[in-house]
């Protein structure tokens, strides 16, 4: 790993981890009949603090994609992981919360467990897979179970749906990922030309823009700790399958090595619902009615 693709992806990091913040706290306030709808993006839109947020998530995606083009998915997807690392210090400022036990032993594992995936795998870049059948394989598996999260989600709306539809968000944001690398490696070849002839960087901004929906949606109804975690412990999974599946991304496979990996994913994402469930993060808001509601967060 270069000190070029740590800096980057744990700049990304932090950006992306800021820009949550500021998007739930204005999402939370938008009318519930927007639910899963585009318009949550039109009314969303005229909220200063969310553009705000999005305008860091975006510079974020900028750095997480020159740190992409630098390293292989499977070395940058867990760096990017450290967000929530970043929006629980946001939200500790905040709530004057301390970190305590919980927190402590969240930032433990998830820190400790992506050093340990990365030192023990070595994740690389390697020759991209030119099977197609292998390559929609992959994607459309992942996809697949984006789409089935979305449909449990509509249904169990105000329970287990923000966490439903923040698990197919990470899913699409890691597909979205892989995408950037094959667009940057196909600019890199070919020029702008032929990037503007490939499919992947439109399927980049169809992604984006559907998990965009899918994040606010789940921020719109339900507290950051309920959505982020799961957020979180996706997108690096889906992130390093599309990288290991057709990416060519390689890791050891020794048997020491593939324990001390799996230890190491296991201890982050054991470390990003502690840290998700932190005090620090934000409860929300009260439920408001929508139309007496409206107004109030469109000043915020």
């Amino acid at each position: 790993m270069t000190l070029l693709v740590l800096v980057l992806a744990v700049s990304a990091a932090c950006c992306l981890g800021l820009g949550f913040v500021l998007q739930q706290d204005a999402a939370q306030r938008a009318p519930l009949g927007d639910f899963l709808s585009p318009r949550l993006l039109l009314d969303l839109i005229r909220v200063p603090r969310w553009l705000g947020g999005i305008a860091l998530m975006v510079a974020g995606m900028v750095l997480g994609a020159l740190a992409l083009g630098a390293g292989g998915v499977t070395l940058v997807e867990p760096l990017l992981a450290t967000h929530l690392l970043f929006a629980l210090a946001l939200s500790r400022l905040r709530t004057r919360q301390p970190l305590g036990g919980q927190g402590w032993s969240g930032l433990v594992l998830l820190a400790g467990g992506v050093t340990a995936f990365i030192v023990a795998g070595r994740p690389h870049g390697g020759s991209a897979v030119t099977d197609p059948v292998r390559h929609w394989l992959v994607v459309g598996g992942v996809l697949g179970l984006a789409l089935l999260l979305t449909a449990c989600a509509r249904r169990a709306r105000l329970t287990w749906g923000p966490a439903l539809l923040a698990l197919a968000a990470g899913l699409l944001y890691g597909v979205q990922d892989a995408l950037t690398r094959v667009s940057g490696r196909r600019f890199s070849a070919e020029g702008l030309a032929g990037l503007l002839t490939a499919w992947q960087p439109y399927g980049v901004v169809v992604l984006g823009v559907t998990g965009l929906v899918l994040v606010q949606s789940a921020f719109e109804t339900a507290p950051l700790r309920r959505s982020l975690p799961a957020l979180t412990a996706a997108q690096p999974l889906a992130g390093i399958a599309c990288g290991v599946g057709f990416l060519g991304d390689r890791l050891r496979t020794g048997a020491g090595a593939l324990a001390w990996e799996a230890g190491g994913l296991a201890a982050a994402v054991t470390g990003i619902v502690l840290l998700g469930l932190h005090p620090a993060l934000p409860r929300g808001a009260a439920a408001a009615p929508a139309e007496t509601g409206r107004a109030a967060w469109m000043d915020t």
